[in-house]
């Protein structure tokens, strides 16, 4: 599916892989009032949508990727802006700082009240009816369908945690965004390997979309995992490193397939 502001590969399988942080995009209104170094989107889930592209392919899985970067619109925030993790730092739903905490705007061009919501009916709400509408399709076809969130970050974000993050990051909405024997063959699996360090609903439990979709009562489950960035790129130049990512992308095709378990 073709559209300005994303891309929907629609799948065979019920499942759906959403990469809200994947673009990387600024329109040039937006881009013209932040500051230079802000312009280069550094805090992208990069390279996200190629770590998954095989994946999807061989488990027929649909895949749905925005083109802005989320400094126009975080798209796995609630469209209120309510705290995701209140008492914790965070960004916010359109953000006016970097994860290094400095500022992205120049001076009085911050975003204003009536901007926010005209970024929210422009780029948040198409990502999220097409979200919702895969869902319900593949729910349709299979009787139930699985969301899978995959997100990246750099190993060592002080504004948002302690010392370094661990590599694989499940987070469930404690429990509460998927079934309780989905969530234990996630964690049963990332125990079983010695690879990558790994933590279930640890500092990132699952954002917006997870919280919001996951409704395993329905026949809907939601999960997301946040990846340290350094298992498959290099997080100084930004580029893929495909002999990282392979190891990485076995693991994470093995959570997939769980996921497809009925």
């Amino acid at each position: 599916m073709e559209h300005p502001i994303f891309t929907l590969e629609h799948g065979t399988a019920p499942l759906l892989i959403s990469l809200p942080h994947d673009g990387s995009t600024i329109p040039d209104d937006i881009a013209a009032r932040m500051l230079p170094a802000a312009r280069r989107s550094v805090d992208t889930d990069w390279h996200v949508g190629r770590l998954y592209a095989p994946l999807a392919e061989a488990l027929g899985a649909s895949v749905l990727r925005p083109l802005m970067s989320r400094y126009v619109v975080d798209l796995n925030r609630p469209a209120d802006g309510q705290a995701l993790y209140p008492g914790r730092r965070e960004t916010g739903l359109v953000p006016t700082i970097g994860f290094d905490g400095t500022p992205l705007y120049a001076d009085g061009a911050e975003p204003d009240a009536q901007d926010i919501a005209r970024r929210v009916e422009a780029f948040w709400r198409p990502y999220h009816l097409a979200l919702r509408d895969e869902l319900v399709r593949l729910k349709a076809v299979h009787g139930r369908a699985v969301l899978w969130e995959g997100h990246s970050i750099r190993s060592v974000v002080p504004l948002l945690f302690d010392g370094r993050l661990p590599d694989f990051n499940l987070g469930t909405a404690d429990g509460a965004s998927c079934s309780g024997g989905l969530r234990q063959r996630l964690a049963d699996r990332l125990a079983a390997q010695t690879t990558h360090t790994h933590v279930v609903d640890g500092r990132f439990k699952g954002g917006y979309i997870t919280r919001h979709y996951g409704r395993p009562d329905d026949g809907v489950q939601a999960v997301q995992l946040e990846l340290a960035q350094c298992n498959y790129m290099d997080e100084s130049t930004l580029d893929y490193r495909a002999d990282r990512a392979a190891a990485v992308q076995t693991l994470i095709g093995e959570l997939l397939r769980c996921c497809l378990q009925p």
